[in-house]
């Protein structure tokens, strides 16, 4: 499987190249699909790693300590 940062460089790539406006329609929409599930997958993994960093953020320190709902501390 290819690494986030790979699959994001694709997604841009094929971006760029469609932009362009060169590619005859067959091949456009081949590129399109591609970058739909290329797109659809970097989400996915977009929300597992919010889903991670809102654990860390709130664990507590200590078993008595109680969780932080908020993302950011009003503070």
């Amino acid at each position: 499987m290819k690494t986030f940062e790979q699959r994001l460089s694709r997604l841009e790539e094929l971006n760029e190249t469609m932009r362009n406006g060169q590619l005859p329609l067959e091949e456009a929409v081949t590129l399109f699909e591609e970058g739909i599930k290329l797109a659809k997958g970097l989400e996915k993994d977009l929300s597992k790693i919010e889903r991670k960093v809102e654990i860390l953020v709130n664990k507590p320190e200590s078993p008595e300590d109680t969780p932080n709902l908020e993302l950011f501390d009003n503070n």
